[in-house]
């Protein structure tokens, strides 16, 4: 029996804190008959009752006093609830108990549906809990509407902003996150705040989920603040040209520039613009005048040097390069000027990365040990391309060969992508040990560094930002690259590993690397998995007896000289057709190809343009469509090439002075072919005609190519481990000979 009010009430609190709800249910009933109009008692009577699973009775409970009151009372004693509750959910929050907080808060919504305080908190407890289902029945509850009324509530603004920041970073892809952050936008402190958090996000958005057309709907919000944010805009520029829409990402890049004012911003707007107009394809003179702007711009940059850069500007610096090989081949004076911008990167980046704490023993070789702790040398490949992607696809037979005994295989994927990949899924469960990365360039030496990795290879060189930034800081006392595009320049880096044919005999003297000549091909493939064909002759309307040409490239590789020997060698062999596939924007490609057709005196009825197949089994199978593929140079073809070759379908390639113009020319080598390596235009054009009238030396160059697959380098992915694997050991002796 309860004697004493303050009494039996220290023991009620005490039960309740002490989870001993049964007592404390026992006390609180014996209350409500001794005092049954004290409304506080039936508040924490329904809670107890609530907390032991019992929730119809706990409602119950709460509604019983306010059977029989007016409608004011009613009023003020739902609000007295709805405080009550909240007290205690806050108190549940700061214990970390979640999901005592989120079903509490779950009846405060109920008892009043409109607060929208709580339902941001349920937002941000759901999301903590994983209850995904949830968070979208609480996005469909006016949560939208609420924050459009801006004044007639009472939102926790601080609270919105939270809410908006946790969703994009748990919930991006959800359908309304555009609309959210469009409503938030009066709400922000200030304009910074809106820009660390939606860029954030973009990145992600964008960059790991592949949904630059998302991120770019987000990013614009912000220029509603900001409208000549230069920041923003270069991300926004990307985001357009990665979904296509290059006319919109070409405009923003040239305001990009336009508003740019340091000549590092410049080289990097100069960049987007040679992106979007090389992946539009078929804006050739604008072209030209970009690139020699930029190469101007890059001169400038270096003479007036030192310039102090903050981290994102030191690190566009490599990747504004990437354009030039595939307007020409000019391998001397390009890397005249890129080694110099690699030199500069690098002593930026370890400026920045020794003003941040880091700095790496591996430029003193005489602090690190001769041999690994466990007698294996300790291979460390790093790169962002493990995926559905040209590198995923190539480099994966080396993985699957290597000496497990004799090497300790570390892989580091950068910007892992946490979505449906099936060669990423590969690589994750065949190559070693696996660590799955974000994009943070200081995270990843460190990782790679406390993994005292002898020998780091790098799969990307200047195509991912990040991965250079890695491999100029040293994590490793043997740096290479291999396979992603050329070498980077990078003056950390100790090797380029290439072949006897992919790069000149004196190719040495332009290059900072030295170049590790494999003796036979830098890069061999057991062979590829091939589909069923979706192209048929009719379907194009050509006939049975009609020759096909090919053509399988970007836009980034459409050159109108090249094209201009194509079209050439079609009107040279009749009843010919010229198929043109690949990622452009597609009126721009077809404008670019009847221009120079009209100009050869070539018929624009004879080329056909091919729809993008996003399966890489059925792209390779429809290749055996074509006759004759014709390589694009000054930057060749180089996985299309090895699956042309795999195919057994003859090619015609121009071989030139840099290591994008000499692909397909070891690739063939490798292959036991000569037929179709030219060495100036003219043989370009002579092969190309020849392959086309001649099917008897078609049949001879294809039976080669299938015979080939037992015998050839080019198909021997084990042997040509072997020989990597001996490059290594070779390079780890050397690295401890000089010791």
């Amino acid at each position: 029996m309860i004697t004493n009010t303050q009494n039996w009430q220290i023991q009620a609190e005490q039960c309740f804190i002490q989870e001993n709800y049964l007592r404390a249910a026992e006390l609180y009933e014996q209350a409500i008959n001794i005092e049954p109009n004290t409304i506080s008692y039936y508040w924490q009577l329904g809670l107890i009752l609530l907390l032991q699973g019992k929730e119809t009775e706990a409602f119950m409970t709460w509604m019983l006093p306010m059977t029989e009151v007016d409608e004011e009372q009613l009023q003020v004693w739902t609000n007295e609830l709805f405080q009550f509750l909240l007290k205690e959910a806050e108190r549940r929050e700061k214990l970390t108990e979640y999901s005592i907080a989120w079903l509490i808060r779950q009846h405060m919504k109920e008892i009043n549906p409109t607060d929208i305080n709580n339902i941001l908190n349920l937002i941000l407890i759901s999301i903590k809990l994983e209850k995904i289902e949830v968070i979208h029945e609480l996005y469909e509850i006016g949560l939208i509407d609420c924050c459009k009324a801006r004044e007639h509530t009472n939102i926790n603004a601080e609270l919105l902003i939270q809410v908006l920041q946790e969703v994009l970073n748990n919930l991006p892809l959800h359908p309304i996150n555009v609309e959210l952050a469009d409503v938030c936008l009066p709400y922000f402190s200030n304009t910074y705040q809106c820009f660390d958090i939606l860029l954030t996000a973009a990145l992600k958005i964008g960059h790991t989920l592949l949904q630059p057309q998302l991120a770019a709907s987000l990013l614009k919000l912000h220029l509603r603040l900001e409208p000549e944010n230069v920041e923003i805009l270069r991300h926004l520029a990307t985001f357009y040209q990665d979904a296509r829409n290059y006319s919109q990402g070409i405009e923003t890049a040239k305001l990009c520039y336009s508003l740019s004012e340091s000549l590092a911003d410049k080289i990097f707007a100069l960049h987007l613009m040679l992106r979007g107009l090389m992946s539009a394809g078929g804006y050739w003179q604008e072209i030209c005048e970009t690139c020699e702007k930029l190469e101007t711009v890059c001169q400038q940059f270096i003479q007036a040097q030192p310039i102090a850069l903050e981290e994102a500007r030191i690190l566009r610096l490599l990747t504004s390069s990437f354009a030039i090989p595939n307007i020409k081949d000019d391998p001397a004076n390009f890397r005249l000027i890129h080694n110099k911008l690699a030199e500069i990167f690098t002593t930026d980046i370890q400026a920045f990365a020794e003003s941040e704490g880091k700095k790496y023993l591996h430029t003193n070789i005489k602090n690190l040990p001769l041999v690994s702790s466990n007698n294996k040398i300790k291979i460390g490949y790093i790169s962002y391309a493990l995926r559905n992607h040209s590198v995923g696809w190539l480099a994966r037979w080396l993985f699957q060969h290597h000496d497990q005994d004799k090497f300790d295989i570390n892989t580091y994927i950068v910007n892992y992508k946490s979505i449906a990949d099936y060669m990423q899924e590969w690589y994750v469960n065949h190559a070693g040990t696996t660590h799955k990365l974000g994009m943070n360039g200081l995270e990843i030496a460190d990782k790679i560094y406390e993994d005292k990795i002898d020998i780091l290879v790098d799969l990307d060189s200047i195509t991912l930002d990040i991965t250079s930034e890695v491999m100029a800081l040293k994590p490793a006392p043997i740096q290479a690259t291999w396979l992603g595009w050329d070498a980077s320049g990078i003056p950390a880096i100790d090797y380029y590993i290439a072949d006897p044919y992919v790069l000149p005999d004196d190719a040495q003297k332009y290059y900072t690397e030295k170049i590790w000549r494999l003796p036979q091909t830098y890069i061999a493939v057991d062979g590829f998995e091939v589909g069923v064909p979706t192209l048929r002759r009719e379907d194009l309307n050509i006939p049975t007896n009609g020759v096909i040409y090919l053509s399988a490239q970007r836009g980034y590789k459409r050159h109108p000289e090249t094209t201009r020997w194509q079209m050439q060698i079609l009107k040279q062999v009749p009843e010919s057709y010229f198929l043109i596939k690949g990622l452009a924007q597609e009126e721009a490609i077809k404008r670019f190809f009847y221009q120079i057709a009209e100009e050869e005196g070539v018929d624009s009825s004879r080329l056909r343009f091919l729809p993008q197949v996003y399966s890489e089994s059925v792209h390779r199978a429809n290749l055996g469509i074509a006759d004759i593929v014709l390589d694009t140079y000054p930057y060749n073809g180089a996985t299309t090439t090895l699956e042309t070759l795999w195919m057994g379908i003859p090619l015609v390639t121009r071989v030139g002075e840099q290591f994008a113009a000499r692909n397909s020319y070891t690739m063939m080598i490798n292959a036991g072919i000569t037929e179709g390596i030219a060495w100036t235009d003219a043989e370009y054009i002579e092969w190309g005609i020849r392959l086309g009238k001649d099917a008897t030396l078609r049949q001879t160059v294809a039976g080669k190519l299938r015979q080939s697959r037992q015998t050839a380098p080019l198909w021997n992915g084990k042997q040509f481990t072997r020989e990597m694997e001996k490059a290594y050991q070779e390079m780890w002796q050397r690295y401890n000979d000089k010791k």
